[in-house]
């Protein structure tokens, strides 16, 4: 409690005025990114990847998803030669679901989102790329 009498302002603030939160680093920033998008990444595919390296510039975030885990059924395309197909699948559902990938990065940088871009790497090393173009 503080010694300041009580008026009509409302309630005292119960934290403590000289504990004071700083804006994430840049770091933190990156690595909140990093953890949410291979969390969407998972649960939209039932598979994710290895690990996500993600990098914050002026006006953009890139995402790079590295040891992409393919289902069952996209490997079998792969495997006999319909890698295309497998991809532009992808890419479909990336666009379809972009408005999820969108929030978490909105979330974390506080910047709103005005453009995404997705693309697929089905050949070794497997990977995928997300670019977010901020306001």
């Amino acid at each position: 409690m503080t010694d300041r009498p009580r008026d009509s302002e409302g309630p005292s603030d119960p934290g403590d005025p000289k504990e004071r939160r700083e804006p994430p680093s840049a770091g933190e920033v990156e690595d909140a990114i990093s953890r949410e998008i291979l969390k969407i990444h998972e649960e939209s595919y039932g598979s994710g990847a290895g690990r996500a390296h993600t990098y914050v510039g002026e006006g953009f975030v890139v995402v790079v998803l590295d040891d992409l885990e393919l289902l069952p059924n996209e490997r079998f395309l792969v495997e006999n030669g319909k890698s295309d197909t497998v991809m532009q699948v992808r890419s479909n559902y990336q666009r379809a679901i972009q408005s999820t990938f969108s929030a978490a990065i909105e979330r974390a940088t506080g910047r709103t989102v005005v453009g995404f871009a997705s693309t697929t790497s089905i050949e070794e090393p497997e990977f995928v790329a997300e670019i977010f173009k901020l306001d």
